[in-house]
């Protein structure tokens, strides 16, 4: 289903308007509401934010966020008045976790996978760690002002930290850029932290070490746990992994209206995000860095338990990959192709220009964050989709010609370079100079018909991920210089010499 969208000021069009979240508010549910119920109220309106369902808040750390934040939300499980506008936040109108409210206008504003027909006003971005960082983008939008308020951007730092199992599943550079920009009251940060387990989720906890599944031959540990808080589950997966023989685990529950799970790695070749997304692929979305991710199933798309599609889809990643270190590889020519690199227009950076020599920046892409010291002998280099790399001034003067125009696209996410000492931030196509290469450089490549963990000459430590599709190459002239190119770009990048 398409994902449409939305701003905040075209909802101002309307008087009446109702906030409404999942009937089982969690943190980043009532940051989002709360949020809204602010940008609203300071528009002139006068909104209503309300959760309604069975339950009532009743969680010691989402009782102290309401108390101390004074976020103004009403359970309101008889609710029959028809407003002018309801904004659905944090679910989407219709789902079964959200009690349907009758209204002449729907919004959404949600970060799940996209299961109803969405109405013409809606805000969905299912690749993002948190409604919360929907909300805070959309207010940026509109230049509300966002850090004059320390009480919104402690409630939004918190419900994206609930979200992401304390930030360790971000899945999206926006997460960063959010928990990066917001001032929040750390005290009450720890404060809600610290109380986040029950008496009773403690005991869901000792219950789940004994509900496990060990795959001795993938050293994967699969632990069941019952309906609870998220973090519970990053609590399980963290102190699994502490066992002997256990390189990766997979602590998950299922219940009707979810399947959450949590993955953990300590093994350089398993990348924790990406075991999350193959686990959760075509049936919700998962994310994270590269040794504490998560995620989320839909189960009205599951076609067996969660368990056992959690179980299956575990045991296909490790039969997938086949797992290759390019210093020891040299690949069968059989099947491959001789290509020459087509001449292309990208982006080159002097980082000298952004920050002095010797500063010590992290460029944020959308791939991750790149750590490095910045020197005169190295240039960034920015893709046709926006990817970054660093380059070597010697090899680039080799490939790419500068030509001194002003570097202008535009991208899904802008990558920015930021000094690591004092967080000063610039996005880097601002210092960009277009760059010709200058083609000529040749490759052996061949499309690849499984997936493949590549560890490159350059690299030992973080492979680059290859799907059926995507091409394995090597240089003409280096054998052992292999690398994964994207199918989405290869045909952009390369033509065959006939």
């Amino acid at each position: 289903m398409e994902e449409k969208k939305v701003r905040l000021s075209e909802l101002l069009s309307f008087d009446d308007i109702v906030i409404q979240c999942h009937d089982n508010p969690d943190a980043d549910a009532l940051a989002s509401g709360y949020a809204l119920y602010l940008y609203f109220k300071r528009s002139g309106k006068e909104p209503y934010f309300m959760y309604r369902g069975f339950n009532k808040i009743e969680k010691s750390n989402l009782m102290i966020m309401l108390s101390e934040l004074e976020i103004p939300v009403h359970y309101e499980p008889d609710f029959n008045r028809v407003p002018e506008l309801l904004v659905t936040v944090d679910c989407q109108y219709g789902q079964r976790n959200v009690t349907l409210t009758e209204a002449k206008n729907v919004a959404i504003i949600d970060h799940h996978q996209v299961t109803v027909e969405l109405p013409k006003m809606s805000e969905v971005r299912s690749n993002i760690g948190s409604c919360a960082t929907i909300v805070w983008d959309m207010l940026r939008e509109e230049n509300f002002p966002i850090n004059a308020d320390m009480t919104l951007m402690t409630a939004l730092y918190y419900g994206l930290y609930s979200d992401t199992n304390k930030l360790s599943e971000m899945a999206h550079p926006l997460d960063r850029d959010m928990a990066d920009s917001l001032m929040f009251n750390e005290a009450l940060i720890k404060h809600m932290s610290n109380s986040n387990i029950s008496m009773g989720e403690l005991l869901i906890t000792g219950r789940a070490f004994l509900s496990n599944e060990y795959i001795e031959k993938d050293k994967c540990m699969i632990v069941e746990a019952e309906p609870c808080d998220p973090c519970i589950l990053g609590v399980i997966s963290d102190f699994v992994l502490e066992t002997d023989k256990v390189d990766t685990c997979v602590a998950f529950y299922e219940s009707p209206l979810e399947v959450k799970f949590s993955v953990r790695s300590c093994s350089k070749e398993v990348h924790a995000n990406e075991l999350a997304a193959f686990i959760a692929e075509g049936l919700g979305g998962g994310g994270g860095h590269l040794y504490k991710a998560g995620g989320t199933i839909r189960p009205e798309k599951l076609t067996a338990s969660g368990k056992e599609t959690i179980r299956q889809r575990i045991l296909d990643y490790y039969k997938a990959y086949t797992i290759m270190y390019a210093k020891d590889t040299v690949l069968d020519r059989e099947g491959m192709k001789l290509y020459e690199k087509i001449p292309q227009r990208l982006g080159v950076v002097r980082l000298t220009d952004v920050f002095p020599e010797y500063t010590k920046v992290d460029i944020r892409t959308l791939e991750g964050d790149i750590s490095v010291q910045i020197d005169a002998d190295t240039l960034l280099m920015i893709g046709i989709e926006g990817e970054v790399w660093p380059i070597k001034k010697e090899k680039f003067e080799k490939s790419y010609e500068i030509i001194e125009d002003p570097y202008v696209h535009s991208f899904e996410y802008e990558p920015s370079v930021k000094n690591a000492v004092t967080n000063e931030k610039f996005e880097v196509t601002k210092f960009a100079k277009t760059v010709v290469s200058k083609g000529g450089a040749r490759i052996w490549a061949k499309p690849l018909s499984g997936f493949v963990k590549l560890f490159t000459a350059w690299d030992e430590e973080k492979y680059y991920a290859g799907r059926p599709g995507d091409y394995i190459a090597c240089r003409e002239e280096d054998e052992h210089d292999i690398y994964i190119i994207s199918e989405s770009i290869f045909d952009q990048l390369y033509s065959e010499v006939k």
